[in-house]
């Protein structure tokens, strides 16, 4: 049987007296697609920053490839292996969109720029931005700017890719197209961790969901059987939206 590529163990992270992520232990297969929901506040950016060595753990073990992350820097864990994108997309504004990811294969790869070159470009070809590689980063419309971000963390060469409301402010058209792209790179072998607060998406894409409520988790499993879990109708989805689903 398969071992975890990443693995939680009772991870906490507390600020002040507020417990951000509650005793959190999860495991994530190779090359699966696992949706990370919950209401707002209920600790999924602050789990992805944990991991990504954003913020440290108060108590707890990550474990990648079965080696403790807990006290590596984010470059360190980015070189290793895991990548991640950013809820509020800023890519360096004055900098063309090519130069945004080749920053991201130089950070990750200690590449020189000939090779942080060429995988930046075989990024912007895959989400289809390679026409606008000259462009300044600041003239993206949002739908490309999310790729862009996207581009960003696969020109990382990532094992581990965490997606963080990689969906939000796109229209139903684009959300498709980046549904395709997410499945393509999971079909690379690559373990991709989507936190959303579309509903459609998680039920569309991803195979299992793991549901956070006050930082813990409320629900894990396949994500029929969780989306119709009593526990999160209650503290996320609503009565409504459970009929609907069910229908």
């Amino acid at each position: 049987m398969a071992e975890p590529i990443l693995e939680l163990r009772n991870v906490t992270r507390t600020f002040g007296g507020v417990r951000a992520t509650d005793d959190v232990s999860l495991a994530f297969m190779p090359g699966e697609i696992v949706g990370l929901i919950g209401p707002n506040g209920a600790g999924k950016t602050t789990l992805v920053n944990l991991i990504s060595g954003f913020l440290p753990v108060s108590s707890g073990e990550i474990r990648y490839e079965g080696r403790s992350i807990v006290r590596q820097a984010p470059h360190q864990i980015a070189r290793a292996g895991i990548a991640r994108t950013f809820q509020i997309v800023q890519p360096f504004a004055q900098m063309t969109v090519l130069e945004n990811v080749m920053a991201g294969s130089i950070f990750a790869g200690a590449l020189g720029l000939k090779a942080a070159r060429a995988k930046a470009v075989e990024a912007l070809e895959f989400v289809r931005l390679a026409p606008f590689m000259d462009m300044p980063a600041s003239e993206l419309a949002l739908a490309n700017r999310k790729r862009l971000e996207l581009a960003k963390s696969l020109a990382m060469n990532p094992r581990v890719l965490m997606l963080d409301e990689v969906n939000a402010g796109l229209n139903s058209s684009e959300i498709t197209e980046a549904l395709g792209m997410i499945r393509a790179i999971a079909e690379r072998g690559i373990t991709i961790i989507v936190i959303e607060h579309l509903i459609r998406v998680v039920a569309e894409l991803a195979e299992r969901a793991v549901v956070l409520h006050h930082g813990a988790v409320l629900s894990e499993g396949p994500v029929d059987s969780v989306l119709k879990d009593p526990r999160v109708v209650e503290a996320y989805l609503g009565n409504r939206f459970a009929r609907r689903f069910a229908g």
